[in-house]
């Protein structure tokens, strides 16, 4: 035997074991063939989604990887984001939908377009010649820069590309699941042709710059190459993965240290789903470690009652809490779609309910809310400011981070529902369902109305008698009268709300068994911000339609910022308030008469003329503006805070007003959305809020809209002492000469910008630049705004 292969062979035992103690986890969950969906949204919401995936053009969804490849193009691409520079993105999350449809409606036509996509990146790869495969704009030249320890790395850049690393790993995700859920086999090949290519380039890395390359937005990188280890047999991909895990997380999470605080939110959750993958196949405590707390952090620090979380696509500090009534950036869906993965990894290491009951809070309130029932548009963000609306994709012209992860979210509805160790089973959520477990001769046929009703019904089938335990899920959320029966009899099964009831027998063909799960009206608190509460019935979120008045770009085109919902934003001392303490809230809510899931409120809601507003499940809540949280006060507090809350609300909505085009320097997302520059430019926190500065200089793309008379407003810190310059299209506005002019508060200042500015901006873009004097710094900047005038 050569030295070559006995390598291999050591390396195939290492991963043989890895994996063996990856197959002896606590439970796993069935194939999404094993689960069959029964009539309910759910379904409805799949069947609809498949539709919405066969309406996409393959070709154009494949011009950018035929670009790179330097192979003609079938078709033209697609506009938006796929324009923009992150090209090819959206294509691997299809991959991933297309397997997963595939697989669980048994769909066809989904796995005929599921192999032409692979056959043609198959095809791409064989031009690249080196094992790459990807839509990344200009790569040869990126790859080769990074090769050479040529490395710009800033959050939502590497090399001025849009973070090419995230990009990729939806490439790489793709075909993994187009070979794990689908079983194409020609998807494995090109998965690890393209792990090589990855493991060749990393290898000319040191760790401190490749380190330094994760500072940019990578998606979940180090989970993919420990997926390589395992459909290769080379153990070399775990370390691998480790390498890709970024350590600026990983170390203080693993130390049970929160530093999440003003960090992009979904920059880090698939860094997290990684360090469990990588735990599941080494057995490294730290790393699992830094995922369970990370989870737990989450969901009980940073979530909202929907199970999302984020403002703007980042972590707030407590005092930013307040964010998610005032803005309309509130969580956003692919947060949640990630949460979810890392849950069901961290639920396959350690089956516990809080889990699961995560899991239902996030699929019925976020998830199923975030597809359109009718036209199957996915939604981006969720404002929870009372009384405003979500925009919605249209196919073929928005193509969001969460248009890719929508095409996945609802097509795997089925995946979570049961769960199973080597003998015995879990029924986790409550949705109609037809559990196959050929291995073991069992099917179990699960019918409810839930949430409309609080009991579901199972019924077993069996080839032949077989002793296991049934754990049946006892919601965190069931007050009194939880109870099991098997064929009418109630069962001993002790449990406590937020853990499983067990059931040890001998189970029999045609046995039945029934949980009953009463449903109840509770309230939850924003996070940090107790006065603030939602109503829930049961895991379900209550929220109040408010009106269809000037729902501007309810259904969003291709353009950059399309995503959020734009339209005016209602008074929020004008929303209603509720009365009373949570229990005596609680105890007012009445059950309409006639209408399912449908509730009021009268006697707490103030202005007592609105206590006809209803409360519906939020996942039924569309095209409407509406209310999730509510202002819960006393009457005396009513009368007294009212009027400072209408002044303040006044000032507020006059600024917004006012505003035409906006920028807050030092969160990622809105600085890409302007095409952020920079030279010798970094970004921190003060006071809770964002800023950037530069040694250099740092510019944005701001649009003037048509409008022929402005104002740049920007936000210092009182305290600074700095000199620069603001530039507007290279021209100079002013000479800044900050000389802590009020110490220890933020001010604004206005600076007109002459007409001539505006006549002669291309196409109205105004590109702001602030630039450093010599010796000095530009900045902090902690806001950017373009203003019309003051109608005063």
């Amino acid at each position: 035997m050569g030295l070559r292969t006995l390598r291999y062979y050591l390396s195939a035992l290492a991963v043989i074991f890895a994996l063996a103690n990856e197959q002896a986890s606590a439970a796993e969950f069935f194939e999404l063939a094993d689960v069959k969906l029964l009539d309910s949204p759910f379904r409805q919401a799949m069947q609809l989604n498949r539709d919405q995936l066969l309406s996409y053009d393959a070709d154009r969804l494949l011009a950018p990887f035929l670009t790179e490849a330097g192979l003609p193009a079938k078709a033209e691409r697609y506009g938006s984001w796929e324009n923009e520079g992150l090209g090819g993105q959206t294509a691997g999350h299809y991959l991933s939908a297309l397997a997963i449809t595939a697989t669980a409606l048994g769909d066809q036509q989904c796995r005929e377009r599921l192999q032409y996509m692979v056959s043609e990146l198959a095809r791409c790869q064989q031009a690249n010649g080196n094992g790459y495969v990807g839509g990344v704009e200009n790569s040869k030249q990126l790859w080769d820069e990074l090769g050479e320890g040529k490395i710009d790395a800033s959050g939502f850049s590497l090399n001025g590309r849009w973070v090419p690393w995230y990009n990729l790993h939806k490439t790489f995700q793709g075909l993994r699941d187009a070979w794990q859920i689908a079983g194409n086999e020609q998807a494995r090949e090109v998965f690890i042709g393209l792990s090589q290519w990855c493991a060749n380039l990393a290898s000319k890395l040191s760790d401190q710059q490749l380190q330094h390359m994760l500072v940019a937005e990578h998606g979940g990188m180090n989970e993919v190459l420990a997926d390589a280890a395992v459909i290769t047999g080379d153990d070399s991909y775990l370390d691998l993965a480790k390498r890709f895990s970024h350590r600026q997380i990983l170390d203080p999470l693993a130390k049970r240290e929160d530093r999440l605080n003003g960090l992009h939110a979904n920059t880090q959750v698939p860094k997290v789903v990684g360090f469990e993958q990588i735990a599941a196949l080494t057995g490294d405590e730290s790393y699992h470690t830094a995922a369970e707390f990370f989870w737990q952090t989450v969901t009980s620090n940073r979530s909202v009652a929907l199970g999302g979380n984020s403002i703007a696509e980042h972590f707030p500090t407590p005092n930013q809490s307040i964010g998610w009534i005032e803005r309309r950036q509130g969580p956003e869906t692919c947060n949640t779609y990630n949460m979810l993965r890392l849950t069901k990894k961290l639920f396959e290491a350690d089956p516990q309910a809080a889990y699961t009951d995560f899991a239902e809070r996030a699929i019925y309130n976020h998830i199923l809310s975030s597809q359109h029932p009718q036209h199957g548009g996915y939604v981006y963000f969720t404002p929870l400011r009372p009384r405003h609306y979500r925009t919605y994709s249209q196919a073929g012209q928005a193509f969001w981070c969460c248009v890719g992860t929508g095409m996945e979210n609802h097509g795997k509805y089925g995946e979570l529902i049961y769960a199973h160790d080597a003998d015995d089973l879990y029924v986790n959520l409550f949705i109609p369902s037809e559990l196959t477990w050929k291995d073991r001769g069992l099917t179990v046929r699960q019918t409810t109305e839930f949430p409309a009703a609080g009991t579901s019904q199972l019924s077993i089938r069996l080839e032949e008698p077989r002793q296991f335990t049934l754990f049946v899920r006892h919601p965190k959320w069931v007050g009194e009268g939880f109870e099991v029966k098997v064929n009418g009899q109630p069962v001993e099964a002790p449990s406590t709300p937020g853990s499983y009831a067990s059931i040890d027998r001998q189970w029999h063909d045609g046995d039945t068994m029934e949980v009953a799960i009463p449903l109840r009206i509770h309230t939850e608190s924003l996070p940090y911000l107790e006065e603030y509460v939602a109503l829930l019935h049961g895991p379900i979120v209550l929220a109040a339609p408010t009106g269809t008045d000037d729902l501007d770009g309810l259904l969003a085109d291709s353009a950059r910022m399309a995503h959020i919902a734009q339209g005016p934003l209602k008074p929020i001392d004008e929303t209603s308030v509720l009365i009373g303490d949570k229990q005596e809230l609680c105890e007012t809510v009445e059950s309409s008469q006639g209408a399912d899931e449908t509730f009021t409120l009268p006697a707490a809601l103030r202005p007592a003329e609105l206590s006809d507003i209803e409360l519906v499940p939020f996942y039924r809540v569309h095209d409407t503006r509406y209310t999730v949280y509510w202002h819960l006060m006393s009457a005396d507090q009513y009368k007294a805070e009212a009027e400072q809350l209408r002044l303040e609300e006044q000032a507020r909505l006059a600024l917004d007003r006012r505003t035409v085009d906006r920028v807050v320097p030092g969160e990622q997302q809105p600085e890409s959305d302007h095409n952020i520059q920079s030279s010798n430019s970094s970004t921190g926190s003060w006071r809770d809020r964002s800023f950037r500065h530069a040694d250099g200089w740092f510019s944005y793309d701001m649009q003037a809209s048509g409008q022929r008379h402005l104002e740049l407003q920007v936000t210092y810190f009182g305290s600074d002492r700095r000199r620069f310059d603001i530039l507007v299209n290279g021209e100079v506005l002013q000479s800044v000469d900050l000389q802590a002019p009020r110490p220890d508060e933020f001010i604004d200042v206005q600076y007109p910008i002459p007409a001539a500015m505006l006549e002669a901006a291309p196409e109205g873009k105004l590109v702001i630049k602030f630039a450093a004097k010599p010796g000095s710094m530009a900045g902090g900047i902690y806001d950017v705004r373009l203003l019309k005038p003051d109608a005063k």
